[in-house]
């Protein structure tokens, strides 16, 4: 990562945390203003209300602090840490009308960030025995991407591209606007060739006639799209005699059902939409104590 890439991520992190405070607060937390006094302290208790696994206590920190530099934090649990009903994962202490302000944004980022987490985690732990990776897609909040692919990450999975500047991915639209597999991977291959990029080249593949095409142009990875296990196993078998360091992913309807046979094919990465698109969220509560 360059320096100035881990600058674009610090950016679309702290962007969405002051975004977050703002739609929330907008001209004041009024019902705090009205009710509680600006000297007044407490401290605050946040628990898991059902087991999974922790993620987002680093964005909850920083949270807490865009809203009061002031408060003191305690975590007993961390970012990856397995939680189980009624765990205490922080305390935070301070000015109450500031723990109140912070509440509801601290709450929203870490109960999504633990849903993710702890749904990679699944699946990653139902493909352990084997060689393949657990991969997040793009299908991701608008704004949020960042804390989406960071829970992944938490629960054991890893990122695929960011965005659209950081890999060329030939989807199914590229091949047919460009007439062939074989004319996409020519073209991007000269693209990145003419402007130098050190970026990898990965193209998508509907049927064996179309990963035989594309093995002739040497990508660096395949995409098997919506492949049987019948023809992953064929995809798989073939490209390791043609291209050995060839890596291999497959997507399309993966689930719980069907995601250890996947990656008992051989192939190298299984990318999972579900993962940040339909999010179940982790249940965590915050409970304030007054002083």
């Amino acid at each position: 990562m360059t320096h100035k890439l881990s600058d674009f991520y610090a950016g679309c992190r702290s962007r969405a945390v002051i975004l977050a405070l703002e739609e929330d607060r907008y001209t004041g937390d009024i019902t705090t203003l009205a009710t509680i006094s600006p000297e007044q302290q407490g401290h605050a208790v946040i628990k898991a209300k059902t087991a999974g696994i922790l993620a987002g206590a680093a964005v909850a920190e920083e949270v807490f602090r865009a809203c009061d530099p002031g408060l003191s934090l305690s975590f007993s649990s961390h970012d990856g840490d397995a939680v189980e009903p009624g765990a205490t994962v922080l305390d935070v202490s301070g000015s109450i009308a500031s723990l109140l302000m912070a509440e509801r944004t601290v709450l929203n980022f870490m109960q999504r960030m633990s849903g993710i987490a702890t749904r990679t985690k699944a699946y990653v732990s139902k493909i352990a025995h084997t060689g393949a990776a657990i991969l997040d897609t793009r299908k991701t909040v608008p704004g949020l991407r960042y804390f989406d692919k960071e829970a992944v990450r938490i629960g054991g999975g890893k990122n695929h591209r960011f965005g659209l500047f950081d890999m060329i991915l030939i989807k199914d639209n590229h091949i047919d606007a460009s007439g062939s597999v074989e004319n996409a991977l020519r073209k991007a291959i000269s693209y990145r060739n003419r402007h130098r990029l050190n970026v990898q080249i990965e193209t998508e593949v509907r049927t064996l006639e179309e990963l035989a095409e594309a093995l002739h142009s040497s990508p660096d990875i395949v995409l098997l799209d919506n492949f049987s296990i019948e023809q992953l196993q064929q995809a798989v078998a073939y490209a390791r005699s043609v291209a050995p360091s060839l890596k291999l992913e497959a997507s399309g309807n993966v689930g719980m059902h069907n995601v250890t046979a996947i990656a008992e094919t051989g192939v190298d990465y299984i990318s999972i939409g579900e993962l940040t698109h339909s999010v179940t969220a982790l249940d965590l509560s915050m409970t304030i104590a007054f002083t």
